[in-house]
């Protein structure tokens, strides 16, 4: 019995781990480069411990259910209709908003894949169709396929950056780890904090490790902070190999950081696994993110569990965020960049915090997870609403600039 309670909350923290560390990785470098660093540090470590509490109070949430619930179950009670109402439509912006990034990177990685491989040019149009067609099936046969899948490429994603890292190190020049720029450090918060999303898993890992409160704490606390260690390391080589001028050149023409690397070291060992670093990547983030999806709208919507209305699903799901990354290329950084600072900071920072304070107020409200009263849900509710406005500006800002 000891073993197998180790091995559940191994397997949580693992889960959340895994749900975090992603295609995420591409953007994280591309969007802190501008402000360094040692300021990215210190943004790191806001987005960690901000999503972090959000987690535990969704976790706290779900802990005063006798039953299994989900998010929008937990807003509805909590929150009442409005609650339901504002979470659906946070849950199907940040699903779409995701999509569109991971189909939009999906078709420049198959055309630096076709170029770098087999010396031909690929239409990134066309290279989204055959990624969106091949996973998308693979998330159409369902759950058993896209898990056996992920395995793989869980595996295929591990090795890939540990050797990325092993390669790089001794391309490291101190020297671009020095820059500093405070002024713009914040504007990284919204895919940081994308970057650090596992909250959707919480009332399915509460019911795996049967309500155990220390271990579920245990393993939102500890599967969150190992990506943010994975994440520390991949900034110091990233940003220790990539000059900011190079970073700046690529960020306009919408280059993938991977490409960035190449450009530095030039090896095609290297390419190869930074390519396949990359791939690896945006693969598990969208078959993980499509399955959530198809679930979602099949759970939500008054359809018959048939294979031609899984089909109907899988299109809604899929055909869209294709559309727009065909119509609107070099979207994955934006696109990051309004899931984390819009979708997720509603469903997964504004939201919890609400349903705690109101369920609170009931005498029926046993478990309290997060100390610190209304104090601490206040710092939480004004850091989710200073993350939005910063999307915002950023928003508003490039439309005129535009």
């Amino acid at each position: 019995m000891k073993e197998e309670s180790k091995g559940s909350l191994l397997g949580s923290i693992l889960l959340i781990s895994g749900s975090c560390i992603g295609a995420g990785m591409l953007g994280l470098p591309m969007i802190s480069a501008l402000s360094g660093f040692i300021p990215s540090i210190l943004m790191f470590i806001f987005s960690w411990v901000f999503m972090t509490f959000t987690g535990l109070l969704l976790l706290e949430v779900a802990l005063n259910f006798d039953y299994d619930v989900n998010l929008i179950t937990m807003a509805g009670k909590t929150l009442g209709y409005f609650g339901k109402i504002v979470s659906w439509v946070s849950f199907v912006f940040l699903f779409y908003a995701l999509m569109v990034a991971y189909t939009s990177g999906s078709g420049k990685l198959f055309s630096e894949f076709a170029h770098s491989f087999f010396g031909f040019t690929l239409k990134e149009s066309l290279g989204s169709a055959l990624f969106v067609l091949f996973f998308g099936l693979t998330v159409y046969i369902g759950t058993y396929a896209v898990d056996l899948l992920n395995r793989f490429l869980m595996l295929g994603l591990i090795l890939s950056y540990f050797l990325l890292v092993a390669f790089g190190l001794s391309y490291v020049d101190s020297g671009n780890l020095f820059f500093k720029e405070w002024k713009v450090s914040f504007f990284a918060l919204p895919v940081m904090v994308i970057s650090f999303g596992y909250h959707n898993l919480i009332p399915s890992i509460a019911t795996y490790l049967k309500r155990n409160t220390k271990k579920l704490v245990a393993a939102v606390v500890i599967g969150s902070f190992i990506p943010f260690l994975v994440y520390l390391l991949w900034e110091w080589l990233v940003l220790g190999i990539i000059p900011l001028e190079i970073f700046q050149k690529g960020s306009q023409r919408g280059e993938m950081v991977t490409s960035m690397l190449h450009d530095i070291i030039g090896s095609n060992v290297f390419v190869s696994v930074a390519e396949s670093f990359a791939f690896f990547a945006i693969v598990t983030s969208f078959i993980g993110v499509a399955l959530s999806f198809v679930d979602f709208l099949s759970d939500g919507l008054p359809l018959k569990k048939t294979w031609l209305n899984r089909l109907a699903v899988c299109l809604l799901a899929l055909g869209p965020p294709f559309l727009f990354s065909i119509i609107y290329p070099n979207l994955f950084l934006a696109a990051l960049e309004y899931a984390g600072g819009f979708g997720a900071v509603i469903l997964f920072g504004v939201l919890p915090v609400l349903m705690v304070y109101s369920g609170r107020k009931s005498k029926e409200w046993r478990n309290i997870i997060v100390p610190g009263g209304n104090f601490v849900l206040s710092i939480v509710l004004l850091f989710s609403i200073f993350i939005f406005l910063i999307q915002l500006y950023q928003a508003v800002y490039k439309d005129v600039g535009a």
